[in-house]
């Protein structure tokens, strides 16, 4: 494992009104070393790279669009355009420098069966991602089962690893140790805190906060020594927002903060991160 200090990354959005393209700059003033992004069609990730670049900022990935991951599974052809969109996605990635882009297995709380359907058809995403030279990492989100079968079948395309979201992991698949399970496949992080599973009977969106490391209950130490113990060397990329979600209150404590404010404490968290990976 590489004694390199990683890079620091954060992902553009954070829930406040100032674009990508204003957002890039400041993220880089604040000390960050990249940015990942969200992709669509209509995105201009050619000008966002270009303008990381200018700023000195590594593009670590683009998010691909996970609101159908769902359709991958299914019978009919809907789980098709999927794929063409996961492929675009790779694409870009390809052809911008960006050397990883992050998918969801799945998206949905009441379904629990994994099938061949979908395992072909993200066979046939991982097989472009490898022919354009880029990693696949597949995130675990609720689903679990999905992603854990599409690991196991693809376990043999280097091209394929797995981002490992830290506060998924609490608020979706009950702080089970998914880390250690994928010891040496993580190639990309997620990093964020929440409060947990808060409702056992219900588990919902709503928990999955993407508060600000140390604000919740995750255990920071604990979370860098898994990374570490798996192989991983790679950027510790943190995915945070500034907004509550639905009928809940754990960002109250941002509410006075404009944008800059927010980027400040943000670094400020992930150095004291970055403190605990070079403790160890």
């Amino acid at each position: 494992m590489s004694n390199n200090t990683p890079k620091l990354c954060l992902a553009t959005g954070n829930g406040y009104p100032v674009s990508t393209e204003e957002q890039i700059p400041l993220i880089r003033a604040s000390g960050f070393d990249g940015i990942f992004t969200g992709w669509s069609k209509d995105a201009p990730i050619g000008h966002w790279a270009s303008l990381a670049a200018q700023n000195g900022l590594y593009y670590q990935s683009l998010h691909a669009p996970f609101n159908r991951a769902d359709r991958m599974w299914e019978d009919d052809d809907s789980g098709d355009e999927v794929v063409e969109e996961l492929c675009l996605c790779l694409d870009d990635c390809a052809k911008y420098g960006i050397p990883v882009m992050v998918a969801h297995a799945f998206i949905g709380f009441d379904k629990h069966a994994p099938n061949e359907r979908g395992v072909e058809r993200f066979s046939y995403v991982a097989r472009h991602a490898e022919l354009r030279g880029v990693k696949l990492a597949l995130e675990n989100t609720e689903g679990e089962e999905y992603l854990a079968m599409l690991l196991d079948a693809l376990r043999d395309n280097p091209a394929v690893g797995f981002c490992i979201d830290t506060g998924h992991e609490m608020c979706y698949n009950h702080s089970r140790d998914l880390i250690g399970k994928y010891t040496g496949r993580v190639i990309a992080t997620h990093l964020n805190d929440n409060m947990g599973i808060t409702d056992e009977s219900n588990i919902t969106w709503h928990d999955d906060a993407h508060l600000l490391p140390f604000d919740g209950i995750a255990d920071w130490p604990g979370i860098v020594r898994r990374l570490k113990s798996a192989g991983y060397d790679g950027p510790l990329t943190f995915e945070l927002t500034s907004r509550n979600k639905p009928n809940r209150h754990t960002h109250d404590g941002y509410a006075g903060w404009n944008f800059e404010m927010f980027l400040a404490n943000a670094y400020e968290r992930a150095q004291r991160v970055l403190s605990l990976w070079n403790e160890e």
